[in-house]
């Protein structure tokens, strides 16, 4: 390191969490009859039910001495304030690992993996697998936030801070990289413009660093159409993945500051924003709290909520888009740095319906030109959030990845 650093526990002060009450106290709820099944989004009947249990009976004391347990940081980079959650390997020859959230994730998301890649051996593991696990909260996402003076953030721009701390902050020579969703292709832009500086990276999915760009990115479908020759069950496949991506992109990418007005100001407008991605993304056969608790799902709003945070952590998408990736170098494949993937079956492309099938479709096809890809696997259990619903089948992918390049 080039100073040492000082552990800056979390702290919510008690006027935050009063306001936060007080808010929950006077939420007006709209009238929503007809609902039950969510077709319409987040039924007023189950999101009344949360935010009384937000308001009377979640406990954010208790969850912030659990996020306490490991040390958190404030550290400024490139004149970016920035949190961290890091906890240190314990084995011959940890290396340090940067895991990165996405959206709607905050950095506790991580929470169920951390432990075993630093600590393999307390979970029956090779102590020779331990990792330096560092977790970041996106710049505008969570801790240190709200964002300020960083206007234009975006995936891109986040990965040349992510290399400043790694390698000045922290002073690693060399590191290593893992993430999911926004999480994924801030892994793969430091794969691709610092491939050199990395042992590699382990990714949630095989997103192209160029998806954002485009005059319509926003379109999930990419102005495909749906056709009447197309089978019945790739068709349906098509129409559940509208359903599932198509209002967020569309939204977030165009008008992500108007609706930040409403989620702002209200938490319980906020929650059900962030609530039907959680239940929408998860591989939660119906039953969002057997993915998460009740509990889980108000820490991860609190997080959002306390930092004020919802406007800058839509506004990657937009900023994605305006401001286009561009490339670092002319090389192939894209991606240089050695490439681990995990994938699952809940998010299959159309036609294609088993874990084999989704490895294979993905060797065979335009995404893996992008990735010096060494280790792909895909799993029947998990959905968007893999690190938390699959954490075991994450702990053993990205393993796999990294064994062999130790120093």
């Amino acid at each position: 390191m080039t100073a040492p650093l000082e552990p800056t526990p979390i702290h919510v002060p008690d006027k935050v969490l009063d306001d936060l009450r007080a808010r929950l106290t006077l939420t007006r709820p709209p009238l929503d009859e007809g609902n039950g099944d969510w077709f319409y989004g987040v039924p007023d009947s189950y999101l009344r039910e949360l935010v009384a249990y937000w308001r009377d009976a979640y406990d954010w004391r208790k969850a912030e001495a659990a996020i306490n347990a490991y040390e958190h940081y404030q550290v400024s980079v490139a004149g970016v304030p920035m949190h961290f959650m890091r906890k240190l390997g314990r084995g011959p020859r940890p290396i340090p690992l940067i895991l990165t959230h996405g959206w709607p994730w905050t950095f506790w998301h991580w929470s169920k993996v951390i432990d075993p890649l630093a600590d393999p051996a307390a979970s029956g593991g090779d102590p020779a697998d331990a990792f330096d696990v560092i977790v970041p909260s996106l710049p505008g996402f969570g801790f240190r936030g709200p964002l300020t003076g960083f206007s234009d953030v975006n995936f891109w721009k986040v990965s040349d801070l992510w290399h400043t701390l790694m390698t000045e902050t922290l002073g690693y020579e060399k590191y290593a990289a893992g993430g999911c969703d926004i999480g994924g292709i801030v892994s793969s832009q430091l794969g691709h413009k610092y491939a050199d500086e990395l042992y590699g990276i382990h990714i949630g999915s095989g997103l192209p660093l160029d998806f954002f760009t485009g005059h319509r990115a926003w379109d999930f479908a990419r102005n495909r159409p749906l056709t009447d020759d197309q089978p019945a069950d790739v068709r349906a496949r098509i129409i559940e993945l509208d359903h599932r991506w198509a209002s967020h992109l569309a939204v977030h990418m165009l008008d992500g500051a108007t609706l930040a007005h409403g989620l702002s100001d209200s938490p319980a407008g906020l929650l059900a924003w962030l609530l039907e991605r959680w239940n929408a993304w998860s591989d939660n056969g119906g039953d969002i709290e057997s993915v998460f608790t009740k509990d889980d799902l108000l820490t991860h709003a609190t997080i959002y909520w306390v930092n004020n945070s919802i406007a800058t952590s839509m506004r990657y998408y937009a900023n994605a888009n305006r401001y286009p990736w561009t490339p670092a170098h002319d090389r192939t494949p894209v991606v240089q740095a050695p490439v681990g993937l995990t994938f699952v079956t809940y998010e299959n492309p159309p036609g294609i319906h088993t874990a084999s099938e989704r490895v294979r479709a993905f060797k065979t096809g335009p995404q893996a030109d992008w990735f010096n890809h060494v280790n792909v696997n895909a799993h029947d259990h998990g959905g968007h959030f893999i690190p938390w619903e699959n954490p075991d089948a994450w702990v053993s992918d990205l393993r796999r990845t990294f064994h062999g390049r130790r120093p």
